[in-house]
């Protein structure tokens, strides 16, 4: 009698419970059909085409579980692959933001470059213009500047002729000199004197050298005459009286002068 149980149970060490079952129910129609038809050789050829199909079926199972376990390798495999796919993805969404942050700056640096060039050029522009502003006044200046130096010359001139026809009469009643030809302006050993004339005082021969100026209110003015009286002295060997003409002399600087043996005659002082 053929001891299904004992079938099932083998067959359900190597496969799953349902086919175990079907395959148990099938050997018992086989079975009972075989019963009335088949030899017990029969039957025992049957049973061990039964453990082929059984150690078939159990090596398809084991090729099924590698199976498997390959396919969950490789779903992990993708999986990873999908993760390290997403994360070059957002690195390079993240570069493209980047490469973008950057273009617009350079756009914006570009614009502040062209704002700053077209601020160069005007002012350049403005430069131009205020060194042609600055060149007219410099002209201007100079022309100014040259009026005034023929001003101041033919001013200057003015007061040395006005002393010309003031200062003998003046000079006589103030300082008792004696004027014996008329007051010049000349040129002695290279420098100009802008009063010069043979005088006597009590009966001695002098030498009057005297100088002209506007306003008597630089030291240097006194160095000035004082070379040329050296100057005169050196080569006439007689007495030098100096002198200084002007419209208006500072009194700190006329008492210096005067200290040091200068007659200084202001413009207004001249009409005895």
């Amino acid at each position: 009698m053929l001891n299904t149980f004992k079938i099932y149970d083998e067959l359900t060490t190597t496969m799953d419970v349902a086919a175990a079952r079907k395959i148990t129910e099938v050997i018992t129609l086989v079975y009972e059909d075989l019963q009335n038809t088949a030899t017990k050789q029969e039957v025992q050829d049957l049973r061990d085409v039964v453990s082929e199909l059984a150690q078939a079926q159990k090596r398809t199972e084991e090729r099924l579980d590698a199976l498997t376990f390959q396919v969950q390798e490789l779903a992990q495999a993708q999986k990873r692959t999908e993760e390290r796919v997403e994360e070059l993805a957002q690195a390079q969404k993240r570069t493209e933001e980047r490469v973008e942050e950057l273009a617009q700056a350079q756009k914006r640096t570009e614009e502040r470059v062209e704002e700053l060039a077209q601020a160069q050029k005007r002012t350049e522009e403005t430069v131009r213009m205020l060194v042609q502003e600055v060149e007219k006044l410099s002209r201007g200046l100079d022309n100014t500047r040259s009026q005034i130096g023929g001003l101041a010359r033919s001013v200057s001139y003015a007061l040395e002729n006005e002393a010309y026809r003031k200062l003998p009469a003046y000079l006589q009643a103030r300082h008792q000199l004696i004027l014996q030809e008329r007051l010049i302006r000349t040129e002695i050993g290279g420098q100009e004197i802008n009063l010069f004339a043979s005088a006597a005082r009590n009966g001695e021969a002098v030498i009057v050298v005297g100088e002209s100026v506007l306003r008597l209110d630089d030291p240097s003015k006194l160095g000035h005459l004082q070379a040329q009286v050296d100057l005169v002295h050196e080569l006439y060997h007689l007495p030098v009286i100096p002198l200084i003409v002007t419209h208006y002399a500072r009194p700190a600087l006329r008492e210096q002068a005067e200290q040091a043996g200068i007659i200084v005659v202001q413009s207004f002082e001249w009409d005895v």
